[in-house]
Protein backbone atom coordinates (compact mmCIF):
# COMPACT_ATOMS: atom_id res chain seq x y z
CA UNK A 1 0.00 0.00 0.00
CA UNK A 2 1.33 3.67 -1.18
CA UNK A 3 0.45 6.74 0.70
CA UNK A 4 -0.48 9.18 -2.89
CA UNK A 5 -0.89 13.15 -2.15
CA UNK A 6 -1.61 15.59 -4.29
CA UNK A 7 -0.67 18.71 -2.57
CA UNK A 8 -2.41 21.95 -4.21
CA UNK A 9 -3.18 25.60 -4.13
CA UNK A 10 -6.27 25.07 -2.40
CA UNK A 11 -6.19 21.70 -0.61
CA UNK A 12 -3.84 18.72 -0.17
CA UNK A 13 -5.49 15.45 -1.31
CA UNK A 14 -3.91 12.64 -0.16
CA UNK A 15 -5.20 8.39 -0.03
CA UNK A 16 -4.21 5.26 0.58
CA UNK A 17 -3.72 3.52 -2.64
CA UNK A 18 -3.22 -0.35 -3.63
CA UNK A 19 -3.31 -2.07 -7.10
CA UNK A 20 -4.89 1.42 -8.22
CA UNK A 21 -7.61 1.64 -5.39
CA UNK A 22 -8.52 4.66 -3.54
CA UNK A 23 -9.11 4.42 0.29
CA UNK A 24 -9.51 6.53 3.11
CA UNK A 25 -9.27 9.51 1.27
CA UNK A 26 -8.31 13.13 2.80
CA UNK A 27 -8.79 16.66 1.75
CA UNK A 28 -7.28 19.61 3.78
CA UNK A 29 -6.71 23.82 3.09
CA UNK A 30 -3.50 24.24 1.77
CA UNK A 31 -1.08 25.87 4.40
CA UNK A 32 -0.56 28.37 1.87
CA UNK A 33 -0.27 31.22 4.61
CA UNK A 34 1.99 29.79 7.18
CA UNK A 35 5.46 29.82 8.02
CA UNK A 36 7.55 27.02 6.80
CA UNK A 37 8.50 25.14 10.02
CA UNK A 38 4.68 25.53 11.29
CA UNK A 39 3.57 24.44 7.27
CA UNK A 40 5.59 21.53 7.74
CA UNK A 41 4.39 20.46 11.00
CA UNK A 42 0.93 20.91 9.90
CA UNK A 43 1.92 18.74 6.76
CA UNK A 44 3.35 16.17 8.90
CA UNK A 45 -0.24 16.02 10.99
CA UNK A 46 -2.37 15.28 7.93
CA UNK A 47 -0.30 12.63 6.52
CA UNK A 48 0.09 10.64 10.57
CA UNK A 49 -3.11 9.20 10.59
CA UNK A 50 -3.09 7.37 7.29
CA UNK A 51 0.10 5.95 8.41
CA UNK A 52 0.19 2.36 8.89
CA UNK A 53 2.75 -0.36 9.02
CA UNK A 54 1.15 -1.39 5.54
CA UNK A 55 2.45 2.15 4.35
CA UNK A 56 5.86 1.08 2.19
CA UNK A 57 6.18 4.38 0.38
CA UNK A 58 4.75 7.81 0.22
CA UNK A 59 4.84 9.78 -3.06
CA UNK A 60 3.88 13.75 -3.53
CA UNK A 61 2.83 15.70 -6.28
CA UNK A 62 4.16 19.61 -5.94
CA UNK A 63 3.12 22.38 -8.16
CA UNK A 64 7.07 23.43 -8.28
CA UNK A 65 9.86 22.93 -9.52
CA UNK A 66 12.53 20.09 -7.41
CA UNK A 67 15.30 18.15 -7.23
CA UNK A 68 13.57 14.91 -7.08
CA UNK A 69 16.49 12.72 -6.41
CA UNK A 70 17.34 14.54 -3.26
CA UNK A 71 13.89 15.53 -2.74
CA UNK A 72 14.12 19.47 -2.44
CA UNK A 73 11.56 21.79 -3.36
CA UNK A 74 11.89 25.01 -4.45
CA UNK A 75 9.99 28.22 -4.85
CA UNK A 76 6.03 27.20 -3.94
CA UNK A 77 3.83 29.70 -5.73
CA UNK A 78 1.35 29.41 -3.00
CA UNK A 79 3.22 28.70 -0.41
CA UNK A 80 5.70 31.91 0.15
CA UNK A 81 7.32 30.34 2.68
CA UNK A 82 9.01 27.33 0.97
CA UNK A 83 11.81 28.49 -1.03
CA UNK A 84 14.00 25.61 -0.13
CA UNK A 85 12.82 22.49 1.30
CA UNK A 86 14.31 19.41 1.60
CA UNK A 87 10.55 17.49 2.04
CA UNK A 88 11.98 14.56 1.25
CA UNK A 89 14.37 14.03 4.10
CA UNK A 90 12.02 15.63 6.11
CA UNK A 91 9.15 13.38 5.65
CA UNK A 92 11.87 9.82 5.36
CA UNK A 93 13.21 11.20 8.89
CA UNK A 94 9.61 11.68 10.60
CA UNK A 95 7.77 8.56 9.02
CA UNK A 96 11.03 6.25 8.27
CA UNK A 97 9.70 4.78 5.05
CA UNK A 98 10.99 5.81 1.41
CA UNK A 99 9.59 9.60 0.03
CA UNK A 100 9.24 9.89 -3.60
CA UNK A 101 8.21 13.65 -5.13
CA UNK A 102 7.64 14.87 -8.24
CA UNK A 103 5.82 17.97 -10.27
CA UNK A 104 2.31 17.96 -9.94
CA UNK A 105 1.77 18.17 -13.36
CA UNK A 106 4.17 15.22 -14.12
CA UNK A 107 1.70 13.42 -11.77
CA UNK A 108 -1.17 13.89 -13.42
CA UNK A 109 -0.12 12.72 -16.81
CA UNK A 110 1.29 9.31 -15.14
CA UNK A 111 -1.79 8.75 -13.34
CA UNK A 112 -3.77 9.72 -16.88
CA UNK A 113 -0.97 6.55 -18.59
CA UNK A 114 -1.00 4.22 -15.86
CA UNK A 115 -4.94 4.23 -14.51
CA UNK A 116 -6.78 6.61 -17.03
CA UNK A 117 -7.63 7.85 -20.46
CA UNK A 118 -3.78 7.34 -21.34
CA UNK A 119 -3.34 3.60 -20.81
CA UNK A 120 -3.93 2.40 -24.13
CA UNK A 121 -1.12 5.16 -25.41
CA UNK A 122 2.79 4.84 -25.30
CA UNK A 123 3.18 8.45 -25.80
CA UNK A 124 0.97 11.25 -23.69
CA UNK A 125 0.89 14.73 -23.00
CA UNK A 126 -1.26 15.20 -19.72
CA UNK A 127 -2.73 19.36 -19.06
CA UNK A 128 -4.55 20.39 -16.37
CA UNK A 129 -6.38 23.71 -16.87
CA UNK A 130 -6.83 25.64 -14.16
CA UNK A 131 -5.54 28.21 -12.28
CA UNK A 132 -2.38 27.89 -14.43
CA UNK A 133 -1.58 25.92 -17.21
CA UNK A 134 0.56 22.44 -16.18
CA UNK A 135 1.86 19.79 -18.05
CA UNK A 136 3.22 16.22 -17.92
CA UNK A 137 5.24 14.50 -21.04
CA UNK A 138 4.78 10.19 -20.71
CA UNK A 139 7.13 9.39 -24.03
CA UNK A 140 7.83 5.60 -24.61
CA UNK A 141 5.66 4.99 -21.52
CA UNK A 142 8.07 6.97 -19.20
CA UNK A 143 7.31 9.74 -17.45
CA UNK A 144 9.79 12.62 -18.91
CA UNK A 145 10.44 15.26 -15.89
CA UNK A 146 13.45 16.80 -16.72
CA UNK A 147 16.54 17.97 -14.70
CA UNK A 148 14.48 20.23 -12.32
CA UNK A 149 10.67 18.29 -13.00
CA UNK A 150 9.79 20.84 -15.52
CA UNK A 151 10.10 19.34 -18.72
CA UNK A 152 6.29 20.19 -19.39
CA UNK A 153 6.18 23.91 -18.34
CA UNK A 154 4.68 24.54 -21.68
CA UNK A 155 2.40 27.20 -19.71
CA UNK A 156 4.88 28.98 -19.49
CA UNK A 157 6.29 30.25 -22.89
CA UNK A 158 5.67 33.63 -24.82
CA UNK A 159 2.19 33.78 -26.30
CA UNK A 160 1.02 36.88 -27.89
CA UNK A 161 1.50 39.72 -25.66
CA UNK A 162 2.44 37.43 -22.32
CA UNK A 163 1.92 33.26 -22.39
CA UNK A 164 -0.18 30.58 -22.47
CA UNK A 165 -0.88 30.51 -19.04
CA UNK A 166 -2.64 33.67 -19.36
CA UNK A 167 -5.06 33.27 -22.24
CA UNK A 168 -5.59 29.18 -21.44
CA UNK A 169 -6.42 29.31 -18.24
CA UNK A 170 -8.57 30.63 -15.46
CA UNK A 171 -6.87 34.60 -15.66
CA UNK A 172 -8.01 34.42 -19.25
CA UNK A 173 -11.46 35.11 -18.20
CA UNK A 174 -10.64 37.38 -14.78
CA UNK A 175 -8.17 39.41 -16.68
CA UNK A 176 -9.88 40.27 -19.43
CA UNK A 177 -13.60 40.18 -18.74
CA UNK A 178 -13.49 40.26 -14.83
CA UNK A 179 -15.79 37.02 -14.47
CA UNK A 180 -14.98 34.04 -13.49
CA UNK A 181 -14.98 30.65 -15.91
CA UNK A 182 -17.15 28.89 -13.79
CA UNK A 183 -19.69 32.24 -14.35
CA UNK A 184 -19.44 32.34 -17.88
CA UNK A 185 -19.44 28.48 -18.21
CA UNK A 186 -23.37 28.80 -16.11
CA UNK A 187 -24.66 31.43 -18.66
CA UNK A 188 -22.78 29.96 -21.76
CA UNK A 189 -24.94 26.61 -20.72
CA UNK A 190 -28.16 29.43 -20.98
CA UNK A 191 -26.97 30.34 -24.54
CA UNK A 192 -25.98 33.78 -23.02
CA UNK A 193 -24.30 34.89 -27.01
CA UNK A 194 -21.27 37.28 -25.17
CA UNK A 195 -20.38 34.03 -22.65
CA UNK A 196 -20.52 31.12 -25.95
CA UNK A 197 -18.46 34.22 -27.60
CA UNK A 198 -15.84 34.26 -25.15
CA UNK A 199 -15.84 30.95 -24.40
CA UNK A 200 -15.21 30.27 -28.51
CA UNK A 201 -12.46 32.88 -28.26
CA UNK A 202 -11.00 30.57 -25.48
CA UNK A 203 -11.01 28.03 -27.72
CA UNK A 204 -8.82 29.31 -30.58
CA UNK A 205 -5.73 29.94 -27.25
CA UNK A 206 -6.65 26.23 -26.18
CA UNK A 207 -6.12 25.82 -29.87
CA UNK A 208 -2.88 27.36 -30.36
CA UNK A 209 -1.56 25.53 -27.24
CA UNK A 210 -2.84 22.30 -29.01
CA UNK A 211 -0.52 23.07 -31.27
CA UNK A 212 2.66 24.09 -29.42
CA UNK A 213 2.26 20.70 -28.19
CA UNK A 214 2.07 18.48 -31.17
CA UNK A 215 4.68 20.53 -32.63
CA UNK A 216 7.35 20.26 -29.41
CA UNK A 217 6.26 16.43 -28.24
CA UNK A 218 4.36 14.75 -31.31
CA UNK A 219 1.81 12.51 -28.98
CA UNK A 220 -0.34 9.85 -29.20
CA UNK A 221 -2.56 11.83 -27.26
CA UNK A 222 -2.80 14.51 -24.77
CA UNK A 223 -5.43 14.63 -22.51
CA UNK A 224 -6.94 17.54 -20.69
CA UNK A 225 -7.31 18.02 -16.71
CA UNK A 226 -8.22 20.41 -14.29
CA UNK A 227 -11.28 22.25 -13.43
CA UNK A 228 -11.60 23.98 -17.03
CA UNK A 229 -11.52 20.90 -18.85
CA UNK A 230 -14.93 20.29 -17.48
CA UNK A 231 -15.92 22.76 -19.70
CA UNK A 232 -14.67 21.08 -22.79
CA UNK A 233 -17.88 20.75 -24.32
CA UNK A 234 -17.87 25.07 -24.35
CA UNK A 235 -14.78 25.44 -26.31
CA UNK A 236 -13.51 22.05 -28.26
CA UNK A 237 -15.15 23.10 -31.71
CA UNK A 238 -12.93 26.55 -32.06
CA UNK A 239 -10.25 24.84 -30.95
CA UNK A 240 -10.50 21.71 -33.74
CA UNK A 241 -11.23 24.70 -35.82
CA UNK A 242 -8.10 26.58 -34.86
CA UNK A 243 -5.82 23.40 -36.11
CA UNK A 244 -6.80 24.13 -40.30
CA UNK A 245 -3.43 26.23 -39.76
CA UNK A 246 -1.43 23.56 -38.58
CA UNK A 247 1.38 22.54 -40.85
CA UNK A 248 0.97 18.40 -40.67
CA UNK A 249 -2.52 17.46 -41.44
CA UNK A 250 -1.55 13.86 -41.07
CA UNK A 251 -0.98 14.42 -37.31
CA UNK A 252 -4.14 16.49 -36.69
CA UNK A 253 -5.73 13.15 -38.41
CA UNK A 254 -4.25 10.60 -35.91
CA UNK A 255 -4.04 12.84 -32.50
CA UNK A 256 -6.01 11.33 -29.98
CA UNK A 257 -7.70 14.36 -27.19
CA UNK A 258 -9.69 13.23 -23.95
CA UNK A 259 -10.46 15.01 -21.16
CA UNK A 260 -9.80 12.97 -17.63
CA UNK A 261 -12.72 11.61 -16.23
CA UNK A 262 -11.22 10.90 -12.59
CA UNK A 263 -10.92 13.58 -10.61
CA UNK A 264 -8.31 11.79 -8.33
CA UNK A 265 -6.09 11.07 -10.69
CA UNK A 266 -3.27 13.12 -9.38
CA UNK A 267 -3.13 11.13 -6.37
CA UNK A 268 -3.24 7.95 -8.37
CA UNK A 269 0.36 9.44 -10.34
CA UNK A 270 1.77 10.34 -7.18
CA UNK A 271 1.59 7.21 -5.86
CA UNK A 272 2.74 5.68 -8.85
CA UNK A 273 6.00 7.60 -8.35
CA UNK A 274 7.00 4.78 -5.73
CA UNK A 275 7.89 1.55 -7.36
Amino acid sequence: MILGIDLGGTNIRLAQITGGRIYNKVSAPSPSKMQMKESLEYIKSIIRPLITSQIRGIGIGVPSVMDSERGIVYNVTFIPAWIEVHLKEILEAEFEIPVHINNDSNCFALGEKKFGEGASFENIVGITLGTGVGAGIVYGNTLISGSNTGAGEIGCLKYLDATYEDYCASRFFTTHYNLTGEELAIRARNNDSTALRIWSQFGEHIGQLMQAVLYAYDPDAIILGGGISRAYNLYSESMYSSFDSFLYSETIKKIQIKVSKNPDIAILGAAALVH
